[in-house]
């Protein structure tokens, strides 16, 4: 945009390459704040869709209205038929043309009927389902300029299918998932602009034979599948009121023709005639609505404010990624193969050491759990997944963790079931208590009454702790002392077994190599 010209300002850039979002804030500062709009409540027609259908060659025809109506207003506000279409960048071809989210630098003034002045904002977004967008890139842009416009018109072509409303379904959820909850339906106006409409004999060109089209397409019927009621509770369930237009082709010269610079002289009469019902309808001062968000309408100093707490949350992670159809489905896919895969595992070994099945030697558990665990590799890995090897992978080592996990709760599962591991505590208390009273009667049949004494001491503490550790099994309270005192027997237990086991192991090798010779001198 040349210095004091206006044109379209870059607020939200897109960062292919990392697929991330930036919000060009001075820029869209320098347009908000302006001194004579910054505290009028603001009206922003967006328009969003697939790209290469002509959203931006629709707002340019806005621009001509709200400048011929600045001028004072005429009856011929689609101007010369020889002048070019200027304004949002456009052209013809297959490649797109607008990235993120553009705003004209112009803000218009507006008066309402009642002589309440408004700001009308014109926001153009980037085309979705380009060869560079990934879904979350898509579902981003069309949730942010639904969340910030009191607009939102949906350029579509020839049609409204399916497919059309269950992407509008993705991404405004998109958009109601970054926004606070609030009873109230999250977003305002809703456009169907269907181009290139070729069946005028059925529904007619314009906002009526739109309605009706819109009736028939949006309508929910008992016979419907679930799946099709849902897309179209959720549409009405967002916006506060949904309408659509039908606009005929413009000419095969403006489809075909290179050189096609927007001369009206180009355009298909036909076409003309329905764009001065169209855009003076969108504009029209009586039906101009300001943005609201819960209720209360936003100033264009308020919009940017919006537009900086949307951006960070679309930053963020904490919101769920949208993914594609074939994506989630693939997903779904392997997650219920591992999900069965698992159950085999799990119901196999459920047999061998669950419940009330005897205690289990840890070396045949382990050999029962690597050839269930093979099992259930080769179940999951022979049921038929969508999304490739490489991206089954990913759940196939998911689930292999999933296994280890449950293998370690089946080891301890089976160890408590061990009696001499149930006993262990009592039994190396019992035993510590039984030494000690038989030493505390050696010393003191010696004369070592002191040292009788401190063996005395040391049979009561542990007698006390023998008791303590009874109680704290029965009754299932103190469950950290349990734990020290269980740690202590473990640890006194692990040093006698380790020095009887060097003992042994020292006689064992005195026992083979022999005693060495002995000296002469004591021959």
């Amino acid at each position: 945009m040349e210095s004091g010209k206006p044109g379209p300002v870059q607020v939200v850039l897109v960062q292919k390459e990392q697929h991330s979002f930036e919000l060009e804030e001075k820029a869209l500062a320098s347009i908000l704040l302006q001194d004579h709009i910054r505290d009028l409540d603001v009206v922003v027609v967006s328009v969003a869709g697939a790209f290469r259908k002509g959203k931006s060659f629709i707002l340019d025809f806005m621009l001509r209205y709200l400048y011929s109506q600045k001028e004072g207003g005429h009856s011929n506000w689609l101007g010369d038929p020889e002048e070019p279409l200027t304004g949002f960048s456009w052209r013809g071809g297959s490649d797109p043309e607008t990235t993120g989210i553009q705003i004209w630098s112009d803000v218009f003034t507006v008066e309402k009927p009642g002589g309440k002045k408004v700001a009308v904002i014109l926001m153009d977004t980037q085309g979705a389902f380009d060869s560079q967008s990934t879904v979350k890139d898509c579902a981003t842009i069309f949730a942010l300029s639904t969340m910030t416009s009191s607009v939102q018109i949906y350029n579509l072509s020839q049609n409204i299918q399916e497919d059309d409303l269950q992407q509008l379904q993705l991404f405004t959820e998109y958009g109601r998932l970054a926004m606070d909850e609030i009873s109230q339906k999250p977003f305002q106006t809703l456009m169907f602009l269907v181009r290139d409409w070729s069946f005028p004999y059925e529904y007619s060109y314009g906002l009526q034979g739109g309605m009706a089209f819109l009736d028939k397409r949006l309508q929910v019927k008992e016979h419907q599948h679930e799946e099709i009621q849902n897309v179209r509770n959720h549409i009405h369930s967002c916006f506060s009121d949904v309408t659509c237009f039908l606009l005929p082709h413009p000419g095969l010269q403006v489809a075909t023709s290179p050189d096609f610079d927007g001369k009206l002289q180009d355009i298909a009469g036909e076409f003309k005639e329905q764009l001065q019902a169209l855009i003076p309808y969108v504009l029209n001062p009586s039906k101009l609505m300001e943005k609201e968000i819960n209720g209360s309408k936003v100033t264009c100093r308020g919009l940017l404010e919006y537009f900086k707490a949307y951006i960070k949350i679309y930053q963020g992670e904490d919101l769920p990624h949208p993914k594609s159809m074939l994506q989630a489905t693939a997903e779904a896919n392997n997650l219920a193969a591992a999900a069965s895969a698992k159950d085999i595992y799990y119901n196999s070994m459920e047999k061998v050491c669950g419940g009330e099945k005897p205690y289990m030697s840890p070396d045949i558990l382990e050999e029962k759990h690597c050839e269930f665990r093979q099992l259930a590799l080769d179940q999951f890995k022979k049921t038929k997944k969508m999304g490739g090897k490489d991206f089954s992978f990913r759940y196939q080592q998911e689930l292999e963790a999933e296994i280890k996990e449950l293998y370690e709760n089946f080891c301890r599962h089976n160890g408590s079931k061990n009696v001499f591991s149930t006993l262990r505590t009592p039994a190396v208390l019992f035993t510590v208590i039984v030494i000690l009273y038989i030493a505390s009667g050696l010393t003191g049949f010696i004369g070592l009454e002191i040292v009788a004494q401190l063996f005395n001491c040391m049979v009561g503490l542990l007698l006390i702790a023998l008791l303590t550790w009874g109680y704290i099994r029965y009754s299932g309270q103190y469950r950290e002392l349990g734990g020290a005192i269980d740690f202590c027997a473990a640890y006194v237990l692990e040093q006698v077994s380790s020095h009887i086991g060097n003992s042994t192991q020292a006689a064992v090798r005195d026992a083979v190599v022999g005693r060495p010779p002995m000296d002469k001198k004591t021959q």
